[in-house]
């Protein structure tokens, strides 16, 4: 009987042992592909179509942009007016680059913001992207179209890296303060229940120190783009804590930087990488993910 007691709790601690070493796999860090606007090079940037054409290239993260509209609408664009590279207007001619600043969608309704095209005209430096008809959609919609999208096609997941596109110079200009602006988009978050799957980037520090400050369960990625003088240490001394993302330009990575990071135990995310051997380069250094435009590169 002592036999057959010591050889089933053998085996117990064996088949225990199995399933830890399992799950371990099963949540095993991997590099975090991200498409860049969805997939800028290859679809319309920042719409739900370049959205879903990500998810079948196989990205684990959709990197987005936020802005806010007269009506409090969080949507998706890269700058907070009409970019006269991508926009026609309703009569079918073309925003003008001197006319796009004044194009701002912070002064416009959600409903003025959907009278302009931003995927029909030919973008002059992706000349692979395809081109649709296509508005600047809610944050709310593109969340809902994506989540529908993965479980309809059986896939793992997404995460949403979403950049709150502010400054100081332009407060109240372009863009609500970043205290409201990150309420706007957090209520877009906790309404979806995909909080535990967001990041929050910028290169705005106030807006992640009010996270931090609000909301520490939300992963933040301090994005970083030279020139500065400022060290690493500085900057991260001024951000006044530990984001979970250092996210700088690729040019600037090297293995120092990617060191420092490890040793604080902050993950470092490169943007934004065309070319798939800087892509095999940089995987090969440690990064832990890497942001591009053609997600197809992966």
């Amino acid at each position: 009987m002592k036999i057959i007691f010591v050889f089933l709790c053998t085996l117990l601690f064996s088949c225990s042992s199995s399933n830890q070493t399992q799950n371990a796999n099963a949540v095993a860090p991997k590099l975090d592909k991200e498409g860049h606007r969805g997939c800028r090079g290859l679809m319309p940037e920042n719409t739900i179509l370049g959205f879903k054409k990500a998810i079948d290239l196989g990205v684990t993260t959709l990197e987005m942009d936020a802005v806010i509209t007269k009506d409090k609408i969080v949507i998706l664009s890269h700058e907070p007016f009409f970019n006269h590279e991508i926009t026609t207007k309703a009569d079918g001619s073309f925003v003008k680059e001197s006319e796009e600043k004044s194009l701002n969608i912070y002064e416009m309704s959600f409903e003025q913001t959907q009278l302009f095209d931003v995927g029909l005209k030919i973008h002059p430096r992706f000349p692979r992207q395809q081109k649709v008809k296509a508005q600047k959609p809610k944050l709310s919609d593109v969340v809902d179209s994506a989540e529908a999208y993965v479980i309809r096609n059986s896939l793992p997941p997404l995460q949403y890296n979403i950049e709150t596109k502010s400054t100081t110079l332009t407060d109240d200009i372009y863009h609500p303060k970043p205290e409201e602006f990150v309420e706007l988009i957090m209520a877009v978050i906790l309404q979806k229940k995909i909080e535990n799957r967001v990041i929050i980037q910028s290169f705005d520090i106030r807006t992640l120190q009010y996270l931090n400050k609000k909301y520490p369960f939300v992963k933040t990625a301090y994005l970083y783009e030279p020139p500065s003088i400022k060290s690493f240490s500085t900057r991260i001394h001024e951000l006044g804590f530990i984001p979970t993302i250092y996210s700088p330009d690729h040019a600037t990575v090297n293995a120092s930087i990617i060191k420092e990071c490890k040793e604080r135990g902050i993950k470092i995310i490169p943007w934004t990488v065309n070319d798939s051997n800087k892509i095999i380069e940089l995987k090969n250094m440690g990064v832990d993910g890497i942001i591009s435009d053609y997600p197809d590169l992966f």
